[in-house]
């Protein structure tokens, strides 16, 4: 982690999830530093006005609300985050913040990012000679380079720019097509507009060289020069439940690794349990979640056949996690200049660099990894996902204030987790509370 990076006091916040969003906010700026009116204004009716959100997309009608929560208990590299979270799927939140108070209790996290190098894509066609073309191109690098730079000047007063030059054949001597890849230090952007602008500066010299026609000139999402690498150690009693010991959840979770990595069909619900958590922070943040999950995905099938991005082995008495993905984040630019709640994001983070947030971030995808093959080893995934569900049931059926919990409570053991029995729920409360207004009414004075 930069040196730079705000030192919280902890991430970890017990009874966090019980006390209300007011006391909540209060005690989030006591554990970052953020005031807590800071906290309001970007928070409150969703931190964007339907006027700025015109000038981000177009035909816009007002904004969309998610709810906006925070992961506890991450510790990556020695430091401590606490970690906002956009997600409307229930128990996302809860599970992470859970596997990473167990992954703490092994160290933390540890993490490593790879320079924010980008690919940006020149297609080439016509190209009658590949061979003549690869080194036509090949030898005019450092103009080619130069050229690049020059086109975002900003970026290399950043300290960033064109690194690189790469050239590929595709497909068959008669598709005469080639495509040429510009890597390209993005600093603390994400890059996609700088790669975008580098494409279309340099594609008419390299069609010259080449002896062919520009095709698309775009970045890749497939960033796999920008790949960041995630570890973690977990003690077996911290796994354990109360009908299994920690030494058997090892080994079911080992299990669902060992099945993700030999069944395409269950790593894609594997990988989508990662993302789960990814896709939150990089939405938090003001960042491209399509961009990254498109990235992760093609990742994940680069051998040709689709894999896990994280792997879980047995360590004697710990478990032991490992995921990679590639993971393009900005902490500048876009979004983030205009969003309020993507630059709190941040600044409750305590990131400054792209590459801590691409840290953190993966850190947290991997918890929520965690959280879910777990679940899946012990009581199985629907038990503590349709708890939490039942409160939404419970809203969506009228339900207000403390009756919330009461319904979604009431369901939840009758596991009916439906609105009509949602709707009963209400009814039987309801005709309580009649009751009690009626017997209260019916106690002679002096008894009372």
């Amino acid at each position: 982690m930069s040196p730079n990076v705000m030192t919280m006091r902890t991430s970890q916040l017990p009874g966090f999830y019980k006390v209300t969003v007011a006391e909540r906010r209060t005690l989030m700026s006591e554990a970052t530093g953020v005031d807590p009116s800071e906290i309001a204004s970007a928070l409150d009716a969703g931190g964007l006005s339907a006027e700025t959100a015109d000038k981000f997309v177009e035909n816009v009608l007002g904004t969309y609300g998610l709810p906006y929560g925070v992961t506890l208990n991450v510790r990556v590299n020695g430091q401590d985050h606490v970690v906002p979270m956009v997600v409307e799927e229930p128990s996302v939140v809860a599970a992470a913040s859970n596997a990473a108070k167990m992954v703490r209790a092994g160290g933390g996290f540890s993490a490593e990012v790879d320079a924010p190098l980008m690919i940006s894509q020149v297609q080439l066609t016509h190209v009658k000679d590949a061979a003549r073309a690869h080194e036509a191109i090949l030898g005019a690098k450092e103009e080619i380079l130069a050229k690049a730079n020059r086109a975002v000047p900003g970026l290399v007063a950043r300290g960033g720019g064109a690194r690189d030059l790469e050239v590929r054949t595709l497909g068959e001597p008669s598709d005469e097509m080639i495509v040429a890849h510009i890597i390209v230090d993005c600093r603390d952007a994400m890059g996609a507009n700088l790669i975008n602008t580098i494409a279309e500066g340099v594609a008419d010299r390299l069609a010259d060289l080449a002896g062919g026609r520009v095709g698309l000139r775009i970045l890749s999402n497939l960033c796999d020069k920008r790949c960041v690498r995630v570890r973690c150690r977990v003690p077996a009693q911290m796994l354990a439940t109360e009908q299994m010991d920690g030494q058997a959840v090892i080994d079911g979770i080992v299990n669902a690794s060992r099945f993700a990595e030999l069944d395409p069909y269950r790593a894609a619900t594997h990988n989508k349990g990662i993302m789960n958590g990814i896709d939150a922070v990089v939405i938090a943040t003001g960042n491209d979640w399509r961009a990254v999950e498109a990235g992760a995905h093609a990742f994940a099938a680069r051998s040709g056949r689709y894999a896990p991005l994280s792997i879980w082995r047995r360590d004697s008495d710990f478990l032991t996690g490992f995921l990679e993905l590639p993971l393009a984040l900005g902490t500048v630019g876009g979004t983030l200049r205009v969003h309020p709640s993507a630059r709190l994001s941040l600044k409750m983070m305590g990131v400054t660099e792209a590459s801590d947030l691409a840290a953190v971030a993966a850190a947290v995808g991997l918890a929520s990894n965690l959280a879910a093959v777990r679940a899946l080893a012990t009581d199985g995934i629907q038990r503590g996902h349709m708890a939490l569900h039942a409160r939404s049931v419970a809203l969506a059926a009228g339900a207000l204030g403390r009756d919330v919990e009461r319904v979604a409570a009431m369901i939840v053991e009758a596991r009916d987790i439906t609105i009509e029995a949602a709707r009963r729920a209400l009814q039987v409360l309801s005709e309580e509370s009649r009751e009690v207004r009626t017997d209260a009414r019916e106690v002679p004075a002096a008894e009372a």
